[in-house]
């Protein structure tokens, strides 16, 4: 019997490990572009569709539920459809949508309409956003699904 070849015991050669800012930063970055445009469309659809003090805010409203929309599509689509680019998601689901779509200003809204004496409406439009942006990511999700199996061959 033979000893073993010394080579054959050492360990592989590891290439070095890239400092972690080096992979995080260009998602930060295309994170943070995307938040600034989706943050500019939902700023844009508020003055568009102003709030009346007391009134139900639709343009937030709507902007939650179609957002919530597009994300189940644009989901369905990258897991099940396309092999898109490592910074897709975090630019478009992440960035844009998250910038678009807005828990902040959904709590503020429930809170202005509290202070200023409106808690039904503030009650009504709390569980109706919940409610809809909830069901309309579920049916976009199961829609693009249906679809997407209805066009294979």
């Amino acid at each position: 019997m033979t000893a073993p070849d010394t080579e054959s015991l050492r360990a592989p050669a590891r290439a070095p490990r890239q400092p972690a800012w080096r992979t995080q930063a260009p998602i930060v970055a295309v994170v943070a572009v995307g938040g600034a445009v989706g943050a500019t469309a939902r700023y844009a659809a508020a003055l568009w569709w102003p709030a009346d003090p007391g009134g139900f805010p639709w343009a937030t409203f709507w902007t939650n539920v179609v957002g919530c929309a597009v994300i189940g599509v644009f989901m369905v689509v990258l897991t099940d459809v396309w092999a898109a680019h490592r910074l897709v998601r975090p630019f478009f689901g992440t960035g844009v949508l998250g910038g678009f779509t807005t828990f902040s200003t959904y709590a503020v809204d429930i809170q202005k309409l509290v202070d200023s004496g409106h808690p039904r409406t503030a009650l009504a439009y709390l569980a109706a956003t919940l409610a809809a942006a909830l069901t309309a990511v579920w049916l976009a999700a199961a829609a693009t699904r249906r679809i997407l199996k209805w066009r294979q061959p």
